[in-house]
């Protein structure tokens, strides 16, 4: 008899070559696959590990969701000490829970909310430098926010995916979205609630609301990057070391749709 397990765990994903495996690299389904080998006593690799989704090197989650069979019976408090026990310093396993066996991390989802840091200090903060993207340009946060409203809906969001990103369908659905001032950390924070993501395509997102808050796009540009479906249109892409992974949903999960507004500086 196996228990399928359900684990959300945090990493830094600064030293990792994203969360898929990949031969020669650390990643963060390598990493999780060996130690939850490990713990069952088999080869590595017997075991499977199955993200909620994958994430590109550099970025980093708060809240990342995976679910894996193990051959024996073991509490989920004493799973949750089992892996942190041997789980690196950059991940932390912060929940464990016995699911169902027709759970699944990935196929199961029903939505995601990631957030984007955006550090605004005049020379780059060294114990930033790893989970913030540096931009000292002045940006007006009120242009921001107001243009950050236009991704809520259902859009087809060709303009915002990089090339590498999977053939199929670009329509997808953002439930909500947070422009935060943070003037106590100098930082702009965006949150985006969503049905599901493609390859790179919040960096790329972020990106146009950078490039909006500076003036060198109308306020209400995203409208019309929407309609033209082109990627060259939309330019930049910002670094991946600001970008986190901060909640997955699931069925049963009651996130209203909605995120609380944060006042902007006076």
């Amino acid at each position: 008899m196996t228990n399928r397990y359900k684990i959300t765990f945090a990493y830094d994903g600064t030293k990792f070559a994203g969360f898929q495996k990949q031969p020669q690299q650390r990643t963060i389904e390598g990493v999780l696959t060996r130690v939850v080998n490990k713990m069952a006593k088999r080869a590595d690799g017997e075991i499977s590990v199955y993200g909620s989704g994958r994430t590109d090197a550099g970025v980093h989650a708060l809240a990342q969701v995976a679910h894996f069979d193990f051959p024996f019976d073991i509490p989920a408090d004493s799973m949750l000490k089992g892996l942190n026990s041997m789980c690196p310093l950059d991940i932390e396993v912060k929940d464990v829970e016995i699911v169902s066996n027709d759970f699944h991390a990935r196929y199961d989802v029903t939505g995601k909310k990631y957030l984007y840091r955006i550090s605004q200090g005049r020379f780059t903060d060294p114990f930033k430098r790893n989970y913030t993207a540096h931009w000292r340009l002045p940006i007006d946060f009120s242009l921001i926010d107001t243009a950050i409203q236009d991704f809520v809906g259902k859009h087809d969001f060709s303009s915002f995916v990089a090339s590498g990103a999977k053939p199929g369908s670009r329509i997808r659905t953002i439930f909500a979205v947070n422009a935060i001032d943070d003037e106590v950390n100098d930082e702009i924070q965006l949150e985006f609630y969503g049905d599901g993501f493609m390859y790179n395509q919040i960096r790329i997102m972020v990106a146009v609301l950078v490039e909006i808050g500076m003036g060198k796009r109308p306020v209400h540009d995203i409208q019309r990057l929407l309609k033209v479906k082109d990627r060259q249109q939309a330019r930049l892409t910002m670094p991946a070391n600001g970008l986190y992974l901060k909640k997955v949903y699931y069925p049963g999960d009651d996130p209203k749709h909605s995120m609380k507004k944060h006042q902007q500086r006076d």
